[in-house]
């Protein structure tokens, strides 16, 4: 990490002023290359996973601990404001902005041995939940707080806010679960805190040094207020606002750990933790239960939590209908009719002994608290579709649906994100927050762990203008209230942040606040960590980021329509609230390749969704579209358009990034790569039209040439051209232009031009196969091309232009209801989704309904014909487009018809992207992708196991990659319709 020079005096970072230039020269030194004084690099931290705004002055990524020593000793010395993070995906502002801000997660992950006997395990603050809980399945072990972002939260974040989770139930909070904290002072003071016995803390009280004053002070602190610590501070497990003062008091055993746990880093810096494990259960049974609406849910938690369940979760019928949408199946989710669902868990030492209490709990339910339905989920792939929709909640309760029938969606923002009150007084709670949302004229999607009656929600606040920034501070006000009449806490698993600190008073008496502020002198005299947090707050209604991102850099109107943000480039750059799933370096979806192969926030889509933000904001990037900050983030996506589909918030990063594209070189040079394979259909149109193919294969051949035809066509040395058939499949087939006759309906069949000009085989084999199942395959009048290597590439005019073209050409068909069949699954997402994008219109709405994926089209038009018999393993690469834009169930269901042995590889994108992979620069990248999962898959696999991949990139990548073929799934229906023929002695057909 790089950073440029500044010398001025730093102010608003929540601090003092000091002197930058002295602290960035010393931290310089004591820590090369993990410190950035950059502009673009501080962009990516102005914000975590909340409402709120605010710039660092620097930022350090810690390679090793010794860098973390020598830059709170920096801050220290100079007075610089210090802010910790790990994941960054706090929602109430408790982890941006800052004088230095150090992000622990990329370096900082190491996990010490399992003491199984013990239960116990040593972390660094960096280490993500699921590395952690991976590390202990061996042992039978887990850890038991497992928030929703367990894919990507790191443990020290957990330690900062308390996180606690769906099984917290169980296992309780990350306080109850820390056994000691190796901590360092802002002073340089390093130290472990744990459980201290009464001798042991008048023996540390009587040191005379730093840790002896603190400790003194802490036993000074519990003596002074010792009575309102035991009986005003609200009981109950969710209570995380604050700081746990009660940890503090002798019958609690002076836990010091677990009384910094929660403190959000305005304390101390976690250096390392050893946390407690528990007992993982063998075998798991999911109960759905069926209400009414969420209050009857409510209600009936009491009863429930007397079976001792693993977990009580909630849902509403508008979050899983919201989720549902945004999946490109649209694949029904097998709920039991109601309005809201308790998704309770129970544990067993096999699947029968977990099943035998999930029916045990069914049938205990009577009264009031018995469902309208039910059913017990056992299968472990339909509990994770469930969990995922639970999971996947903060993003998707981004959007609420808007009181316009037919309206855009609102956006919807935290605040009141996660309150709790007593679990047996919920549903009232549920009654009476109702109906405030609706004397406040606000909506929400409800959800959250209802077992300890905690509740996520996300308010369509107006958080653009002033006299709605008004209204939020109003009705965050009265929510405090009604929280605190209930018993509740402000906060119930993500602490309180910029979001919530300012409203503590409302919860806790005066002196109770006194106490915190005093705790936080005692650890942070000089008020340096993490200023602005629990004592001293921010206001709840300053520093609010979406205020700031409201108008595209000089005004001008994005090329995309956007339809589903209103028309509008920010709104849609809004999307991103930093829920951080593209962080996750294993999924079963796409997102985020580029991150998991560097693991570098900027290369993240969030990262890249947080510098378009700050493009749009403008005080840190000043140069508007021309941005080479958001030019060199955005040029390592490959547009797999896996943030698409797999972003819960649904951030489209690859139509962002055309978008900025086309903006950033407006009447600009653009690369050679641009030039070459961005208008590769136009390049190979003409080698067919000339007949030249040969040709060119011929030179490709002779390496100076092919050399020097790379190199002036920006194509990554590494990379051999793909050699190119003598000709397209279009000049070999006769077109057959008549009308359907009654026997044969027509189909029109898409000749794409990676399959039409660089793989024909593959559209031969289709239109065997279509013929086959009783169709008279047509083509296009015209030549026709998906405009996909313009968009790519940001060329959206001639975009625009290529698909006019094609939607004239196909208009006939389109009329007579002849439906259009695509084979390359990037072209066939781009018909069916940018085109609307770039053309909005009735006519290219009608044109994106008629095309359809090979396997849809068969399914719908075909469903009684019988594919071939193909009883072979098979190894199956989704492509990046099918997955996010037009769904694999489908193929999925074929594939069973055919008889494959299908295994489909969790690999993500490929790799190979289209034109990023050819790209000079990317071969690296691009190759290390590949190798994460889909190349040695492929080399492993036995002789006689197919090798299925639809897109023409994913078959050159494993071809170039491993030296084995892919087939299109065309090609095997193909080889096996042959077969069968030859069988039945129905004669051959090429």
């Amino acid at each position: 990490m790089t950073g440029t020079d500044f010398d001025a005096r730093a102010e608003g970072s929540g601090g003092p002023a000091y002197d930058l230039g002295a602290f960035a020269q010393e931290l310089r030194r004591a820590a090369p290359g993990a410190f950035a004084l950059d502009a673009g690099t501080r962009a990516l931290y102005t914000t975590d996973a909340s409402n709120y705004r605010r710039a660092p002055d620097a930022v350090l990524v810690p390679r090793h601990t010794d860098d973390l020593l020598a830059a709170v000793d920096a801050c220290h010395r100079h007075g610089v404001p210090l802010v910790t993070r790990g994941g960054g995906t706090s929602v109430a502002g408790n982890a941006f902005g800052g004088g230095l801000l150090v992000d622990t997660s990329r370096h900082l992950t190491g996990i010490g041995e399992v003491d199984p006997g013990r239960r116990t395990v040593t972390v660094q603050p960096g280490v993500v939940l699921d590395d952690l809980r991976a590390a202990a399945a061996p042992y039978g072990l887990t850890f038991g707080p497992d928030p929703s972002t367990h894919g990507r939260c790191t443990l020290g974040g957990m330690i900062g806010n308390n996180a606690c989770g769906s099984h917290s139930v169980a296992w309780g909070t990350t306080a109850d679960n820390v056994e000691s904290l190796d901590v360092l002072l802002p002073d340089g003071t390093r130290t472990t805190v744990g459980a201290t016995s009464g001798d042991e803390l008048e023996r540390l009280a009587n040191r005379p040094d730093r840790v002896g004053r603190l400790y003194a002070g802490l036993r000074d602190l519990t003596g002074r207020h010792r009575a309102a610590l035991r009986t005003q501070l609200p009981t109950l497990a969710r209570r995380v606002s604050g700081y746990a003062l009660d940890q503090l008091l002798p019958e609690n055993g002076t836990q010091v750990a677990r009384a910094l746990t929660g403190s959000e880093g305005s304390c101390a810096v976690v250096l390392g933790a050893t946390l407690k494990l528990v007992e993982a259960p063998a075998a798991r049974a999911l109960v759905v239960l069926a209400y009414p609406d969420a209050p009857a849910a409510g209600d009936a938690v009491p009863a429930l939590l007397a079976h001792h369940p693993l977990t009580v979760e909630g849902l509403d019928r508008g979050l899983v209908r919201a989720w549902q949408s945004r999946q490109p199946s649209k694949a029904a989710v097998r709920l039991p009719d109601g309005g809201a669902w308790l998704l309770v868990e129970t544990g067993g030492a096999d699947a029968a002994e977990a099943a035998a209490h999930a029916r045990a709990l069914v049938t205990a339910l009577d009264g009031g608290h018995r469902p309208l339905s039910a059913r017990i989920v056992t299968e472990p792939a339909e509990q994770r579709l469930l969990w995922r929709i639970r999971e996947e909640g903060a993003g998707v309760a981004t959007r609420v649906p808007s009181a316009t029938p037919g309206g855009a969606t609102a956006e919807a923002w935290p605040g009141l994100e996660d309150a709790a009150v007593p679990p047996e007084r919920l549903g009232d709670y549920l009654r009476d927050f109702q109906k405030l949302m609706s004397d406040h004229g606000r909506q929400g999607l409800v959800y959250g762990h209802y077992g300890e009656g905690c509740l996520h929600v996300r308010l369509d606040f107006d958080l653009l203008t002033d006299s709605g920034t008004r209204k939020f501070r109003g009705f965050m006000e009265e929510s405090a209230e009604l929280i605190a009449a209930y018993g509740g806490s402000l906060s119930g698993e993500h602490g309180d942040g910029q979001s919530r600190s300012e409203l503590l008073p409302r919860m806790f008496g005066p002196e109770v606040c006194d106490a915190f502020t005093e705790f936080k002198e005692l650890w942070d005299p000089r008020g340096l960590m993490n200023p602005g947090v629990i004592v001293r707050p921010a206001r709840i209604d300053a520093d609010l980021r979406p205020a700031r991102v409201t108008s595209p850099p000089g005004g001008v109107l994005p090329v995309f329509e956007y339809e589903d943000d209103e028309g509008d480039f920010a709104r849609a750059v809004r999307r991103c609230v930093g829920v951080g799933k593209c962080r996750q370096e294993e999924s079963p979806g796409v997102m985020c390749p580029s991150f998991r192969a560097t693991r570098e926030e900027r290369h993240s889509t969030r990262g890249r969704a947080h510098l378009l933000s700050e493009m749009i904001d403008g005080e840190l990037l000043t140069d508007g579209w021309r941005s080479e900050e958001v030019r060199e983030a955005l040029d390592l996506c490959l547009s797999c358009k896996g943030c698409k589909s797999d972003c819960p918030v649904g951030v489209d990063m690859a139509t962002y990034k055309a978008e900025f594209l086309h903006h950033h070189y407006a009447g600009r040079r653009r690369p050679a790569s641009h030039y070459s394979m961005g208008r590769l259909p136009q390049w190979l149109r003409l080698l067919a039209r000339t007949r030249t193919a040969p040709l060119v294969n011929l030179l490709a051949r002779v390496r100076p040439l092919a050399a020097l035809g790379k190199r002036l066509g920006g194509i990554a040395p590494e990379r051999d051209l793909p050699v190119l058939p003598p000709r397209p499949f279009t000049r070999e087939r006769r077109r057959e232009d008549a009308p359907p006759g009654p026997e044969r309906p027509a189909v029109m069949l898409w000749p794409d031009t990676f399959s039409n000009h660089l793989s024909p085989r593959v559209l031969h084999a289709a239109a065997g196969v279509l013929e086959d199942a009783g169709f008279r395959v047509l083509l296009p009048e015209d030549e026709v091309c998906c405009g996909l290597t313009w968009i790519s590439t940001g060329q959206l005019d001639a975009a625009r232009r290529v698909l006019e073209r094609a939607v004239r050409t196909l208009a006939p068909a389109v009329r007579a209801g002849i439906p259009v069949v695509g084979l390359e699954p990037s072209c066939t997402a781009a018909l069916r989704s940018d085109l609307t994008e770039l053309l909005p219109g009735e006519e290219a709405e009608r044109t994106a309904a008629a095309v359809h994926t090979f396997a849809e089209f068969l399914e719908a038009f075909a469903p009684h014909w019988d594919p071939p018999e193909v009883a072979r393993p098979a190894l199956t690469q989704v492509h990046c487009h099918q997955h996010a834009v037009t769904g694999t169930a489908p193929d999925t269901s074929l594939h069973d018809r055919m008889g494959l042995r299908q295994e489909r590889l969790p690999s993500g994108c490929c790799g190979l992207a289209g034109n990023f992979g050819f790209e000079k620069g990317h071969y690296e990248l691009s190759q290390a992708i590949g190798e994460q999962a889909l190349l040695p898959a492929v080399r492993a696999a036995a002789d006689d196991t197919l090798v299925l991949a639809d897109g023409f990139s994913c078959r050159t990548q494993i071809e170039q990659g491993t030296g084995r073929g892919a087939q299109h799934l065309a090609e095997v229906l193909w080889e096996g319709v042959r077969a069968r023929r030859a069988g039945s002695g129905e004669g051959r057909q090429s």
